[in-house]
């Protein structure tokens, strides 16, 4: 490539010398000269793998949506058990679920205002993956004392799943909370 001096002085240049930019044209041989062409270059590339890695993550994401919404579909659609050759548990048994349901029901103050007690029958299904879904009143005591019940229900952690012929299975499980005044 030959330099004159017009296309040395409309073009943007950048001189670099040992490290520091040189006010002069002098000892060109040991100057790196780079045209505006040489150093825009490089950034739009960068633009281009920006562009090309944003679309990548949205493809990535909308997979992930479609086959989560597949699970949940294929889940809804498993057959849900009455009883299981393992039914679901607790994490911590049967006593660590009495003391989840101690320290986070909360007596609703219109049943204790009118001094209501009685037993909420609670049912609810435990998925393959340990959640807890469709959780109902499958006998009414009082409308704030179920109301709080399903609460209660659906803020437990995850169970262990139950198993039936040694596959995960929906299972359909009751849980009677008794609501009592001290």
């Amino acid at each position: 490539m030959k330099w004159n001096r017009k296309r040395l002085f409309s073009v943007a240049c950048v001189i670099m010398c040992n490290g520091f930019l040189a006010g002069s044209l002098g000892n060109m041989y040991f100057c790196t000269v780079r045209t505006t062409k040489q150093i825009v270059e490089p950034f739009k590339k960068v633009k281009k793998m920006k562009k090309l890695i944003l679309m990548l993550l949205m493809a990535v994401c909308c997979l992930m949506t479609a086959n989560a919404q597949k699970t949940v579909v294929s889940q809804k659609n498993q057959k849900v058990y009455d009883m299981a050759e393992q039914m679901p548990e607790y994490p911590g048994g049967m006593p660590a679920m009495m003391e989840f349901l101690m320290h986070n029901m909360k007596y609703p103050k219109d049943a204790e205002k009118q001094k209501v007690e009685g037993k909420v029958m609670v049912q609810f299904v435990v998925e393959t993956d340990g959640r807890v879904s469709d959780v109902k009143v499958a006998k009414e005591v009082f409308p704030s004392l179920d109301a709080e019940a399903i609460r209660v229900v659906q803020a437990m952690p995850k169970w262990t799943p139950g198993k039936d012929k040694g596959k995960l299975v929906r299972v359909k499980y009751n849980l009677p909370i008794t609501f009592r005044l001290k």
